[in-house]
This record gives C-alpha cells, structure tokens and sequence, in this order.
C-alpha cells in the first residue's frame, strides 16, 4: 500500500515538473471595459437582496465585459470577459469568476479562467485556474490595475501571465 502511494506521488510529482520545464510562458496586456448603465450596459444583476443600485452584501451580477487593446472606447475588442460577480463580504469585497473569451488575433477562441476575491479601488491580483484551446492546461495570474472608475464605467488595464502547455489543434 505505502509503495502504490509512494510511486503515485512520485508519478504526480513527475508530471508536474515536466509541465512547469514545458510550459510557455505568455504575457497579455488589454484593457477591460464595464459599463454600468444604458443600452450598452456589461452587467445585470440577478440578485439584489437590498433592492438598492449599488454592490451590498449578497448582490449577484452576471457580466459579459469588453476586452480591448486599448484604453479608448474605439479600441479593437479581442474579446470578453463573462462571468458571475457576489458581493460576499460585508466590509465590500467581491468575489468573481470570469471566462475570458479571445475572439481576435492567434488566441481567437481560446479562453482562460479567473477566480478571485476584488476590492475595487486597488491592483487587483487574481489566479488563473485554467483554459481551453492554446490555453489548455495554464496556471498563472492576473493583475489588473484601475484606469477609469466612474459613475457609468469601470475600466482596468490587465496584465496576464500564463504558463501553458503550447497546443495545436490536430
């Protein structure tokens, strides 16, 4: 019993080293665009325990944001960033859990997932937990900085640092 778990750790352990010895690493750099209001809005919410307009506790969005090149509005959309956004702490953190869906470029319909917890005013750092097309198998992390905060906008430049296995499809 104690050999059988010894190799399986052993085996695990393999892998992963040869992973990380493999593994390209990739940097993206986009800006992310919300809109809060209006008939381009980015974000619904699904949940409103308050019934008031802004993120309290236990409020649930759902968001389909703009991935640009750019910090200007015209800027060239590479993709989007949908997912589910809760306000889970009653001192006003976020919890969030994005796709990021390239529709452009060498990445086009490739993705990465991003889970982590938000305080909005600050850099944000946030794990990728993983990724489909050229982005199968990736780890990284994510830092996303605040550019534009208003009213009717939120706009944030992001760094991404991914290290993946490169994939071709057969």
């Amino acid at each position: 019993m104690a050999s059988s778990l010894s190799q399986t750790v052993f085996s695990i352990l393999l892998l992963l080293s040869l992973h990380q010895a493999c593994a390209e690493m990739t940097h993206l750099h986009f800006y992310f665009h919300e809109i809060f209001s209006g008939p381009n809005a980015t974000v619904l919410t699904v949940v409103n325990p308050s019934n008031s307009t802004s993120l309290t506790f236990g409020t649930i969005v759902v968001v389909d944001d703009m991935l640009l090149e750019g910090l200007d509005d015209n800027s060239k959309l590479i993709g989007r960033a949908q997912g589910l956004v809760g306000a889970v702490g009653k001192d006003g953190s976020l919890e969030t859990l994005h796709n990021f869906v390239f529709t452009e470029g060498k990445y086009n319909g490739s993705t990465i997932s991003i889970y982590g917890r938000v305080e909005l005013g600050v850099t944000i750092e946030r794990p990728v937990v993983g990724g489909t097309g050229m982005f199968r198998m990736t780890t990284g992390y994510t830092l996303a900085k605040p550019v534009v905060v208003s009213a009717t906008k939120l706009v944030y430049e992001f760094d991404v640092y991914l290290w993946h296995m490169e994939m071709k499809d057969n």
